[in-house]
């Protein structure tokens, strides 16, 4: 595969950083994640960290070197991580559990798949157009796909931070269906937390993204955002690649989720994590990954 990537996170005017993100990748296959752990519950640093940590285990262990089914693979992760972070809010006594919400991408046989929980967006730019963006899991975002107010408003609605669903939360996430793209030679996948996006114009995101080299864009971009928010300046996490190879001939067949998986997707509890393929020893490694690191960056 054929493709460059760049990443770049910023604290912003926050205490401490609480967006994390993770880019893996086999000679078939490439995941890239950005999870944004919520500033309102405790430990959001945690939550982000443990579902990232966990999607990539699961990358590691599935990517061989394709995933058979990249749609299952991501809502199977997103339970796996959903527990562990419940599990985790559990061992350390906490009145509240971590939450972070994530949005996550595959690219396999020159194809792009994605799926998230909450505001974290994707955009696909092709030739200077977003032809792709998801569609937050928030009150806002409902009001305006409602016809109730316009999408301009969303940065400005005092409601705008109200998420629908997230990871950690009292209830199992409900990612929509996976959605797939056929990319062209030169498109662009980007993932960013709120942070970035909220004080960008899409004009000036695809502009920026289809004028200069994706190296020098992200940078540019992020200061931007910073530049833009202000004294409010949330976190601020994007990772963005771009597509170098050509069109593959004819579009990959849709990944089948049987009725099977679905039902048990929705039945799952943060004790059964048999079927998710993800071990009580994935989640002790990551949390015990979590807290080297935690303890390395106190020090």
């Amino acid at each position: 595969m054929k493709y460059t990537v760049a990443q770049e996170t910023r604290l912003g005017t926050r205490r401490i950083n609480q967006d994390r993100i993770g880019c893996w990748s086999t000679s078939a296959c490439l995941l890239m994640t950005v999870a944004d752990g919520l500033g309102g519950h405790p430990n959001g640093e945690v939550a982000a960290a443990l579902a990232v940590g966990l999607l990539g285990a699961a990358f590691e262990r599935e990517a061989r070197p394709r995933l058979a089914d990249p749609g299952g693979f991501m809502a199977r992760a997103i339970a796996a991580g959903h527990a562990a972070i419940v599990r985790e809010g559990e061992k350390r006594g906490l009145d509240d559990t971590p939450r972070t919400v994530l949005v996550a991408c595959v690219v396999q046989d020159g194809h792009a798949y994605w799926m998230h929980v909450g505001d974290s967006r994707l955009y696909l730019i092709r030739q200077g157009r977003i032809v792709h963006r998801t569609r937050d899991h928030t009150v806002v975002q409902q009001l305006v796909d409602e016809g109730r107010i316009r999408e301009e408003a969303i940065v400005t609605h005092p409601e705008r931070n109200r998420l629908l669903q997230c990871m950690g939360g009292y209830q199992l996430p409900r990612p929509d269906p996976t959605a797939t793209e056929r990319l062209a030679k030169n498109d662009i996948v980007l993932l960013c937390s709120d942070g970035f996006w909220n004080p960008l114009t899409q004009r000036q995101l695809a502009h920026a993204l289809t004028t200069r080299e994706l190296k020098d864009a992200i940078p540019e971009l992020t200061a931007l955002a910073e530049a833009r928010a202000g004294r409010e300046c949330d976190n601020i996490s994007v990772l963005a690649m771009t597509w170098a190879e050509d069109e593959v001939a004819a579009p990959a067949p849709a990944p089948q989720v049987s009725d099977t998986e679905r039902t048990q997707v929705q039945d799952f509890t943060a004790t059964d994590l048999d079927y998710l393929r993800v071990s009580d020893e994935d989640i002790d490694k990551a949390i015990a990954d979590l807290k080297a690191a935690l303890r390395k960056s106190s020090t």
